[in-house]
């Protein structure tokens, strides 16, 4: 029981804190409404726990057999957020009204793109898991956990969104805040961009000749 509280409590913190989740749940709601971004809200809160525990179960020892698919994929998934945080912070807030927000399927797909999660789902399943125990088990456990945490973690931001519309009430009002949100989102992955160069930099041949 011990152990499910401190799951509960790492869950809580990864998914609650600003992430690009976050970041772009709150720009969705802001930007499309509450009830628009309620496919997109859902998409993260059951897509979130499927990928962690299919990470935990499939995908974590083939990382460690072959670390160079994770470098790979970690590496693309930056280059894509670093994107999509030019995409946020030069979108006008017209134009987005006129277009659908992100879907159900895409916000579920996104979390195996998206860095912070995948740190979230290897960093879970080498903390709370144990040998000697129903591996499996654990890992659907951490799964299930994650499930009920992120339903609330994330709902309060999407609806922190409506209140933070009264007070952005101009088009430059919403500039000025996607210019954030993309600023933020950079911020935000800037520490694992940092870490994935001092994983990969000494592996680079960088030694030249003279």
């Amino acid at each position: 029981m011990h152990q499910y509280l401190s799951v509960a409590l790492f869950a809580l913190t990864t998914t609650v804190t600003p992430g690009p989740n976050i970041l772009m749940v709150l720009y969705s709601g802001l930007n499309h409404g509450i009830r628009r971004s309620i496919p997109h809200y859902l998409g993260i809160c059951i897509g979130l726990p499927i990928m962690i525990t299919v990470v935990g179960l499939f995908l974590g020892p083939l990382f460690m057999h072959y670390p160079l698919v994770h470098y790979v994929l970690k590496g693309t998934s930056l280059l894509y957020l670093v994107c999509l945080a030019f995409k946020i912070a030069f979108s006008h807030p017209h134009k987005l009204r006129d277009h659908a927000p992100i879907g159900f399927m895409q916000a579920a797909m996104f979390q195996w793109i998206n860095p912070k999660v995948w740190m979230m789902a290897l960093g879970a399943v080498a903390t709370f898991t144990h040998v000697g125990g129903d591996i499996h088990y654990q890992i659907l456990m951490i799964g299930l956990i994650f499930l009920f945490v992120t339903f609330p973690s994330v709902g309060i931001w999407l609806v922190g969104s409506a209140s933070l519309k009264r007070f952005l009430t101009s088009t430059f009002h919403l500039r000025v805040f996607n210019i954030c949100m993309g600023l933020l989102l950079l911020v935000s992955i800037a520490p694992m961009a940092y870490g994935f160069w001092q994983e990969v930099m000494p592996l680079l041949p960088l030694d030249f000749p003279a």
